[in-house]
């Protein structure tokens, strides 16, 4: 496996948190990760923490891609971002709408993250490589899957350089997405998200919040483990790895781990399919 990965890593909120982030970083490194992605809160309640673990990465000598949501945001401040993140020496940015915090109405300047890329591309040209988020499995507020799709074909025409998918464990609804795409001509690199399985209460109430599918056979079989933490993360490994293994024998342009600041797992994967740095 030569395929470009990356990692995605969230702002840890306590010392001991990016302690141990720091360790999961230097471990990861060892794969040669194209570049590591770091989220961004709903509302910018973490655009601190993102800016800051953005800073530690590019130190380390790792490119860094900013999660940037255009939530609550104006023309202003957004143009205010974009300094300081180019000052920082960040090449790459992950443009998204973001969660709307509960409560919260449709305030800002931007309704899409279709008119966050285009704001970026008109007021920075091509200082930045754009990243873009995509649903295989349909974003969970779309009106239909028809829309979602019109919905990452904005994205992709205001000019977007490429797209990371929302996690998912069914092959099909990846490739199907791909062809999809494809027949709209929106030729760019669309790389799916992994998300290992370690825990199976986490990853029942991840997929719930974002709209993912976890297969009926792989539900049922997290249930009968119950707590038995080993074979829920061996039997975890074993479907992630053979996902991936599908993923690459389909021509997939590269892979992106959602990490959840940890290492154990994806190293494993990557070893298993034989991905040498």
């Amino acid at each position: 496996m030569n395929l470009p990965i990356s990692l995605e890593f969230f702002p840890p909120k306590t010392p001991e948190g990016a302690a141990k982030l720091r360790t999961a970083r230097q471990a990861l490194y060892e794969l040669k990760p194209e570049f590591c992605s770091v989220t961004y809160g709903a509302g910018g309640s973490t655009q601190e923490g993102t800016f800051g673990t953005v800073k530690e990465i590019l130190a380390e000598g790792v490119d860094a891609a900013a999660h940037f949501s255009c939530v609550g945001a104006t023309r202003d401040t957004v143009r205010e971002q974009l300094v300081i993140l180019r000052n920082m020496g960040v090449k790459r940015l992950v443009a998204l709408r973001g969660d709307l915090p509960s409560g919260y109405g449709a305030g800002g300047e931007f309704h899409y993250a279709s008119d966050l890329v285009a704001f970026i591309r008109a007021e920075t040209g091509s200082d930045f490589h754009l990243e873009v988020a995509c649903y295989p499995e349909v974003h969970p507020q779309a009106r239909s899957p028809e829309a979602d799709l019109q919905a990452y074909a904005a994205k992709i025409r205001a000019g977007a350089d490429a797209a990371i998918t929302q996690y998912f464990y069914n092959a099909d609804s990846y490739f199907r997405f791909v062809e999809e795409a494809d027949r709209l001509g929106l030729h760019v690199p669309i790389v799916p998200g992994i998300m290992p399985i370690t825990s199976s209460t986490q990853l029942m109430r991840f997929s719930d919040a974002c709209g993912a599918e976890i297969p009926r056979w792989i539900r049922l079989r997290l249930q009968s483990y119950g707590d038995d933490v080993a074979s829920i993360k061996s039997f975890g490994l074993d479907v992630v790895t053979q996902l991936c293994e599908q993923l690459m024998a389909g021509g997939v342009p590269g892979i992106h781990f959602y990490t959840m600041n940890q290492a154990a797992a994806t190293m494993e994967i990557c070893k298993r399919l034989g991905h040498s740095a």
